[in-house]
């Protein structure tokens, strides 16, 4: 990622970002990558003056996709819950969201001994550094992703449904 791409609000996720535990910073294909246990988290670029940051969401993709500045990210990664934010360098970041969706992506790929290290809304001192005042939606479409009496829909699990005998 070249250094005329990236904006203070950029600097900020990725301070947010290597506050998790155990994370990595690489460089493949000229874009910075945040990484746990060897899977990536977070991608970082800037084309022109463009910031784009891409995150695994595999339970707000469907609501994240609704905002302006979301779109399924390319390589076939939008269909696994991936979603790429694009913003104008100088644009202000919506980054009390942008650090719910790094929790929401770091629970993601990271093995669940260190996740469980992370209490929620991040790691310690995370909520303040945002100024988010603890786990919530800003930024989403009102409702996204809510069930009703405003419980966050949970995927139905695949578990294999009783056979029918055939013989009647």
């Amino acid at each position: 990622m070249t250094k005329q791409a990236v904006g203070a609000g950029a600097e900020q996720v990725r301070a947010l970002a290597l506050a998790y535990p155990q994370t990595v910073e690489e460089f493949p294909w000229g874009h910075t990558a945040v990484k746990v246990g060897g899977k990536a988290f977070l991608f970082m670029g800037g084309e022109g003056d463009t910031l784009t940051l891409s995150m695994k969401l595999p339970a707000s993709h469907g609501a994240a996709l609704l905002l302006p500045f979301a779109s399924p990210t390319g390589y076939g990664l939008g269909k696994s819950g991936w979603v790429t934010a694009s913003f104008p360098k100088d644009a202000a970041l919506p980054i009390s969201l942008l650090a719910e969706w790094l929790e929401e992506s770091y629970r993601a790929v990271a093995p669940k001994k260190l996740s469980a290290l992370v209490e929620p809304g991040g790691p310690k001192g995370m909520s303040s550094a945002t100024g988010a005042k603890g786990p919530g939606r800003k930024g989403m479409a009102e409702g996204a992703g809510m069930g009703r009496g405003g419980r966050r829909l949970r995927r139905r699990s695949r578990r294999a449904q009783p056979r029918r005998s055939s013989t009647a």
